[in-house]
């Protein structure tokens, strides 16, 4: 699962790590808080362009696939499931040719926990947990990506949007959940953003864990529980035996 992370690497910075040929970016904000439906930026190499360069642009995150009525669709599809990307038909024309990179310097995961409530009870508190790059380098999220137009419409513009790819947790990740975004290393990007690259084993393939040694987590405040919070402070690691922010 990933229904929240942290994006704020510039542009400048993204294209360097990523050898990004073009940056098509204007205005972009850093956030600490990054919620579906907002436009994050991805690493694609573009096929709409001769040469198919690799270009860093901003996406609606919450896949929207060509055939839909409407955005709302997206709502539901902000991840996709490794073991059945290449079959589930909103995904599978993504995954065979329109895969994308989402950068991330770390993701939210959340951990239940009691505290004290009224008359002796407790309550249930979702403890959010930053996960990031232990060499606090991006992180290369796996991602797929579709453009749409709104159908009722022939002067609409074109959406792109994107989905985050997920596997089964590691090691580090199973006791907060049983999913985590795929990671992929360096390595595997080009393969990944080739979209003539069609040997679907192969891509399946690269669909695994990180390593838990690449990451390291921490508890954070629950301020980032609600999505219209942001700022630096969101990532900072709370003393030990801190079980709630503020």
């Amino acid at each position: 699962m990933c229904g929240r992370f942290v994006a704020v690497s510039s542009p400048q910075l993204l294209a360097e790590h990523f050898a990004v040929d073009e940056i098509r970016v204007e205005g972009h904000a850093a956030s600490w808080n990054v919620a579906p439906r907002a436009d994050v930026l991805v690493v694609v190499a573009d096929p709409r362009t001769e040469g198919t360069p690799r270009v860093l642009e901003p996406m609606r995150w919450g896949l929207v696939p060509g055939w839909a009525k409407d955005l709302g669709i997206g709502d539901r599809l902000i991840n996709a499931r490794a073991e059945t990307v290449a079959q589930k038909p909103a995904y599978e024309r993504s995954f065979r040719g329109r895969r994308c990179i989402v950068p991330a310097d770390g993701f939210y995961e959340w951990r239940t926990e009691r505290e004290p409530g009224v008359g002796g009870r407790t309550r249930a508190v979702k403890q959010p947990v930053f996960i990031h790059d232990r060499g606090g380098e991006p992180l290369a999220l796996a991602g797929l990506w579709a453009t749409w137009r709104d159908p009722e419409d022939p002067d609409a513009p074109w959406i792109h949007s994107c989905a985050i790819v997920t596997t089964r947790a590691n090691a580090l990740l199973a006791s907060l959940h049983d999913r985590m975004p795929v990671v992929l290393p360096d390595a595997a990007w080009d393969v990944w953003l080739d979209p003539a690259t069609d040997d679907l084993a192969r891509l399946q393939g690269l669909l695994v864990p990180a390593p838990e040694t690449q990451l390291e987590l921490w508890d954070v405040s629950t301020r980032v529980n609600k999505a219209d919070h942001d700022g630096p402070d969101l990532v900072d690691r709370l003393p030990a035996r801190t079980l709630f922010g503020t």
